[in-house]
């Protein structure tokens, strides 16, 4: 039987410290947050492992670590409005919605976003909810960070005109094999970007015949 509070803290000090993220918030929330409640239920018991979570229909859970870089480099605040594209279950919606002010989690597979809303609502996260469907579901709201769970070729302008002034957007740009951690910052002048480091994800949305086995 797995002692899951003992593999939470084993992962943030192993994954999360270790892989360079040392922001106490952060750390605080993915200690808390049972990331095992998340996973596909034949899978608790690898919940805490440093690797990609699959849940099926080609959407996933990131690992631990690059899932905590992303927030990271988000450089989110209590006061902020956050964005969590490519929510999947809910379980980066629910760290988000520790460190924000409110989070929504945007999640393309109805079915997936119907248990990440449960997920939530289990936890009692009044400042997080879930949508279902693309970045037209959103409408005029804006947003003073995005996070996007899933590498881009590019990010498309829709993601970009949902940013306040002043809003940051991570998301890691596809370079044939390697996908590189970008911020985007907006600004009355436009859109600034800066490359961070090296990362994987899948794609947010999985080209015909683009299969990824692990």
């Amino acid at each position: 039987m797995v002692d899951f509070q003992r593999a939470r803290a084993h992962m943030v000090e192993s994954q999360l410290r270790a892989g360079g993220v040392t922001n106490a918030p952060i750390l605080a929330c993915m200690r808390s947050i049972p990331r095992e409640d998340f996973v596909d239920p034949g899978r608790r018991e690898l919940a805490y492992a440093d690797d990609i979570q699959w849940l099926g229909n080609g959407r996933f859970m990131a690992a631990p670590a690059t899932l905590a870089k992303l927030i990271k480099l988000a450089e989110i605040t209590s006061d902020d409005t956050v964005l969590d594209i490519g929510a999947a279950s809910g379980y980066s919606t629910a760290v988000i919605a520790g460190l924000a002010a409110s989070v929504t989690g945007l999640e393309q597979d109805a079915a997936l976003a119907a248990t990440a809303a449960t997920n939530l609502a289990t936890l009692g996260l009044a400042n997080a909810r879930i949508v279902a469907g693309d970045i037209d579901q959103v409408g005029l709201a804006r947003f003073d960070a995005i996070i996007v769970e899933g590498a881009l070729d590019s990010v498309p302008d829709a993601f970009l005109a949902a940013l306040n002034e002043g809003g940051r957007l991570v998301a890691l740009i596809r370079n044939g094999a390697v996908s590189v951690a970008h911020v985007f910052v907006k600004s009355g002048r436009g859109v600034t970007a800066r490359a961070e480091f090296n990362a994987f994800l899948p794609p947010l949305v999985q080209r015909p015949n683009e299969e990824f086995t692990f």
